[in-house]
């Protein structure tokens, strides 16, 4: 008897770790599709496709500092396998990949300050998005 119970809640950890591995690609994912619909929406701007709206830059810029703050512990070890675009660079480098949250955060946090207008979004914003290329050439698959 106590044998089966040993195995069943070992089966039960089992399920559970790869049930939240799951859940932070998840997560992850979910935050980095956040990014990508700012992103789009910005850019349009930056390129004169949509008009200036300064509401409109500020809550993708709220979307930046927010995810940068929950993704890193949406990383741990193990959780590269499964749907993920991630590279194994994000572990072997993990410190670095934390950095660049941390530097897109406040990056983030200073374009809020400074942008007023559509020339201080025009001259704050390219700065901003550079992290997401910085990242995406080391960290994430094509």
């Amino acid at each position: 008897m106590k044998r089966v119970v040993l195995v069943a809640g070992l089966l039960g950890l089992g399920v559970a770790a790869a049930w939240a591995q799951g859940n932070v690609i998840e997560q992850r994912q979910a935050i980095m599709k956040s990014f990508g619909g700012q992103v789009r929406t910005v850019s349009g701007m930056l390129r004169g496709q949509a008009p200036f709206d300064l509401a409109q830059v500020q809550t993708a810029l709220n979307t930046f500092v927010d995810g940068s703050q929950k993704a890193p512990p949406l990383f741990p070890p193990g959780s590269d396998a499964g749907d993920s675009k991630a590279l194994p660079a994000v572990w072997e480098k993990k410190a670095e990949f934390d950095g660049l949250f941390v530097q897109f955060a406040n990056d983030s946090k200073a374009a809020l300050a400074s942008i007023k207008d559509e020339a201080s979004f025009k001259a704050a914003m390219p700065k901003v998005l550079e992290n997401c290329g910085t990242c995406h050439k080391t960290f994430r698959k094509s």
